[in-house]
């Protein structure tokens, strides 16, 4: 007995012993004007999500206050969960890689049988979240984080090969295609190229060759306008999403509803916006202002002129502070953990104000930061507490 229960210790947390764990304890100084600006999108983005949702919030529960006290909670997880994940070094991800991929494959497995089925504002079906007592979890969630260290360990272990084999991209590919895969099964699009999204840049700012990544951007582009131009290859959900997208004038009332709403509501708000908590779509015409389609809330009350300089250029800090976090770091696997991180945050925000305002499909998809969340914020935070912890490096030679 004693056997097997050192025989899991070793499988899941490395040693039997605790006097290993030692190592990966970062000390030093956090980066101040990082985490200033995590705070700032964090405040920021609970005064928008309660402004956003108190509406909905009284007609679903009758207290206005109910998604803000949520969010309150998960907050009083995520920040205390983002400092302890702050102390510890990122070659801690790197021993567990491998188990935590595992763990999120699992999941992502797991949820295709025992979910929770939940009804879109179109009428979509999806299967996304697997209910634990009172609560869900959504495992793509933590399948961005998993694919990160995971391939990053993949890219460092085998960094020389990297710079000078292109063929080695194809299994880092491999790892990638296969979780967004299992991403894809679930409906979840936006998700999937996330996914897909954070991989490529990975595996390119890991060193991979500048020409396959243009290949790569090419035979992607060419297989997104066969699809488009094609559609009766695609799953009918997607179908009619392509066509409220590109249509216009495509099912006013249904798969074209919440797009025409959040233009609007940003039209609606001009340039200084109708003032904090005056937004009128956010009254039962947007079926998600307090999450999916915060954005054009956002817009609406804010206006274009402070919604840039509030919203969207803290974001632009953020991701631009992240990077230049990880281009002083001489760890090179905790450079390409930060690097993936802050890709997975800029691109997720840009998918959410390219959907918002009509850019791109409408695949649901959320802010980080000002969405209405739970499993999805506090590992949003613990990923900031990752970077955190590694910019603690940069006081000690980076190492």
């Amino acid at each position: 007995m004693e056997k097997k229960e050192n025989s899991l210790k070793v499988l899941f947390f490395g040693h039997s012993d605790n006097k290993g764990l030692k190592q990966y304890k970062a000390n030093g100084s956090l980066d101040t004007i990082f985490l200033i600006l995590v705070m700032y999108l964090v405040v920021m983005g609970t005064i928008m999500m309660f402004s956003a949702g108190y509406v909905k919030a009284e007609s679903e529960t009758g207290d206005p206050f109910d998604f803000l006290k949520n969010q309150i909670l998960f907050l009083a997880i995520g920040i205390p969960a983002m400092l302890l994940f702050s102390k510890i070094k990122p070659d801690f991800y790197k021993r567990y890689s491998v188990t935590i991929y595992t763990i999120a494959v699992i999941l992502l497995i797991v949820v295709l049988f025992y979910h929770t089925d939940i009804q879109s504002a179109e009428g979509d079906d999806y299967t996304r979240w697997i209910p634990i007592g009172p609560i869900t979890i959504q495992p793509s969630d933590a399948a961005k984080f998993a694919l990160i260290v995971f391939l990053a360990t993949l890219m460092d272990n085998n960094r020389k090969r990297l710079e000078t084999d292109w063929k080695f991209i194809l299994p880092l590919m491999a790892v990638v295609v296969f979780t967004a895969g299992l991403v894809l099964l679930e409906k979840h699009f936006s998700a999937t190229f996330l996914l897909l999204a954070i991989g490529a840049f990975m595996i390119y700012l890991g060193g991979g060759k500048q020409w396959v990544f243009i290949v790569g951007i090419v035979i992607a582009a060419i297989g997104i306008i066969f699809l488009i131009t094609n559609m009766e290859y695609l799953p009918e959900y997607v179908q009619s999403r392509l066509k409220g997208w590109l249509d216009r004038d495509y099912d006013p009332l249904g798969k074209r509803w919440q797009t025409n709403q959040s233009l609007y509501a940003i039209g609606s708000g001009g340039l200084f916006g109708l003032g904090l908590g005056n937004s009128k779509q956010k009254h039962l015409y947007l079926p998600e202002p307090h999450n999916d389609f915060i954005f054009s809330v956002i817009c609406e009350e804010l206006g274009f002129i402070r919604t840039v300089l509030f919203v969207i250029v803290p974001f632009a800090l953020l991701v631009l502070r992240g990077f230049q976090i990880a281009m002083k770091l001489k760890n090179h696997y905790a450079s390409l953990v930060v690097m993936g991180i802050m890709v997975q945050v800029g691109i997720q925000a840009f998918f959410n104000i390219g959907v918002v305002t009509g850019m791109l499909p409408n695949t649901g998809i959320s802010l980080p930061f000002f969405s209405y969340g739970g499993t999805a914020y506090i590992i949003l935070l613990c990923e900031m507490g990752v970077v955190l912890a590694s910019s603690r490096g940069l006081k000690s030679g980076g190492k």
